[in-house]
């Protein structure tokens, strides 16, 4: 159970139609939205306990 074959492979081309791209590039486009909305919402929550902790800092 040991010995273990590595297959490797190297992709030389893909060939795609070029509409076929554009297709899934605007699909990737499209599924990134909610991506960045979750990623906005959790830095604006982590900047907010940040400038909650050390808000006051230098008032005085």
């Amino acid at each position: 159970m040991d010995n273990y074959e590595v297959n490797q492979a190297i992709i030389v081309d893909v060939k795609m139609p070029f509409l076929s791209m554009v297709v899934f590039m605007v699909k990737a486009a499209i599924a990134s939205i909610p991506a960045f909305i979750i990623l906005a919402i959790i830095g604006a929550i982590f900047s907010l306990v940040i400038g909650g902790l050390f808000g006051g800092i230098g008032r005085f």
